[in-house]
């Protein structure tokens, strides 16, 4: 995995996790993509093997999200979170933000606590860059994110939402 030439995951500060990545789309793709649970549901499930088998997402200012994974060996993870912020992209502006809480129930980075994510997109020349930003409550929560080898799932489904977008033009 991580095969794609414009994924990035760094460390920018002791609770910041940031995770860069292109997609050949326009803005309003990716954005529908990261915030409709119907098309959620097609590409946020993680490495080979696992699957999302819960999508409620509510993606408003005030809205709630719950998301839930079976892996391959019956490992269960779930995340809940409110969104705090939402931009979504217009003809006038190429930018687009989402921010929100997040929270692993079980699973991953459960001891972790509390998260603060803020999800910007934009969009260039049909490119549309984005930057995720992982805040932690604590260095030890970063390090527990980055050991739970986080950058994998997110990759893979990335590179499965990149594969989704022609299809939804």
């Amino acid at each position: 995995m991580l095969n794609s030439a414009t994924f990035h995951v760094t460390t920018p500060t002791d609770r910041e996790i940031l995770v860069t990545r292109d997609f050949n789309a326009p803005i309003a793709l990716v954005w529908d993509a990261m915030t409709k649970p119907e098309l959620l549901n097609r590409w946020l499930f993680g490495p080979p093997g696992w699957a999302m088998t819960v999508c409620d997402d509510d993606a408003r200012s005030g809205g709630k999200f719950r998301w839930a994974w079976r892996g391959p060996n019956a490992e269960d993870m779930a995340m809940h979170g409110v969104y705090r912020e939402v931009i979504p992209p217009t003809h006038n502006s190429p930018t687009a933000r989402l921010v929100r809480t997040e929270s692993f129930e079980f699973g991953c980075t459960a001891q972790s606590g509390e998260q603060l994510v803020t999800l910007t997109l934009t969009e260039r020349a049909g490119i549309t860059s984005l930057r995720l930003t992982i805040l932690s409550p604590s260095r030890e929560a970063r390090d527990a994110t980055i050991a739970s080898g986080m950058e994998y799932g997110i990759a893979a489904g990335y590179d499965r939402l990149e594969e989704i977008l022609p299809t939804l033009a």
